[in-house]
């Protein structure tokens, strides 16, 4: 009879062999590309074994699964983040540098905002490079009874491609529908000068137009060295500085300063900005915003938090 050892060292042996036989068929199949019915005959059992042996093998952790496409893991990040914050509609383009961002982003923005348009939509743009370069990346699409509008008055910078009225004019052209313009430089010399070009019937029009929208497609405004950015860098003096610092602004959408939980934060600037109303902005069915550069991420994340955001463009760094 054996004795104790020997009966350790023959179950040893025995769950050694087992383990092998596993990995041998486990091989064949996730590896090789057999079937079952060819494992059962090359290894001499049964289909029925090999398919016990399979599941024991998984059972064991002798095989893993895993689903390895990067896709997945966008996928994953858009679902996160659509759960965290709410959000309708979210996409991830896979890559961590700005320049290769400066693409993609735009490309998934585009895509977002064809998916949601209809026949009739009332689309509201913003100002910057983000925007330009979504409306370049759209398909050129036959929308006639679709309509655009400015959502803030123009910097007249010297790149007009960057500009609202140009973003506008353009995306209409993609579309294929008309367009409205908001005539009036976004930031006005004085409070009042500004409360008298509100007035005036063409641009109330425009401005009331944009309060009713169905679509916003927007940029994501940070500051940055203590400043807002280039539409607002010649009406920032040291003291509406110093001012907004005091009041936790951290960045600023459609024209309007927010601080890091997204709430409207009216600085000395406000009274004198051409804009859509902030707080019809808030109620647009769908707003899509498009940011990749993480310098931009508290600023992002105050527009999610704030609830001023419904879609999302943006890039895997800033996504993670």
């Amino acid at each position: 009879m054996c004795n104790q050892k020997e009966e350790s060292l023959l179950a040893s042996l025995a769950v050694r062999q087992r383990i092998e036989q596993l990995i041998n068929v486990a091989q064949l199949y996730y590896m090789d590309g057999l079937n079952q019915e060819q494992i059962a005959r090359k290894v001499g059992f049964s289909r029925s074994s090999v398919s016990r042996m399979l599941t024991e093998a998984r059972e064991r952790g002798i095989v893993h699964i895993t689903i390895g496409h990067p896709l997945q893991r966008l996928v994953s990040l858009e679902n996160e983040l659509a759960k965290k914050y709410g959000l309708a509609c979210v996409r991830v383009a896979q890559s961590y540098d700005d320049d290769i961002a400066s693409t993609l982003v735009p490309q998934c923005a585009a895509q977002l905002l064809t998916e949601n348009l209809k026949p009739d939509s009332l689309i509201v743009t913003s100002t910057g490079t983000p925007m330009a370069a979504t409306i370049r990346a759209l398909p050129v699409l036959d929308y006639p009874r679709a309509h655009v509008t400015q959502m803030l008055g123009s910097l007249a910078s010297n790149n007009p491609l960057t500009d609202s009225s140009e973003i506008c004019r353009m995306m209409a052209e993609r579309l294929g529908c008309s367009y409205s313009l908001l005539p009036a430089p976004l930031v006005m010399h004085s409070a009042s000068v500004a409360r008298a070009v509100r007035s005036e019937k063409l641009i109330a029009t425009a401005i009331a137009l944009g309060n009713r929208a169905d679509i916003a497609i927007v940029g994501v405004g940070a500051i940055r060295d203590g400043h807002s950015g280039r539409i607002f860098n010649s009406f920032e003096d040291a003291a509406i500085a110093r001012q907004m610092q005091e009041a936790g602004v951290i960045g600023h959408i459609c024209g309007h300063h927010i601080d890091a939980q997204g709430r409207h934060v009216r600085t000395p600037l406000c009274e004198r900005t051409i804009s859509i109303d902030f707080d019809h902005f808030r109620h647009i069915p769908l707003v899509i915003g498009v940011a990749w550069e993480q310098w931009r991420t508290n600023a992002l994340h105050a527009c999610l938090v704030g609830g001023l955001m419904s879609g999302l463009a943006t890039n895997q760094g800033m996504a993670e």
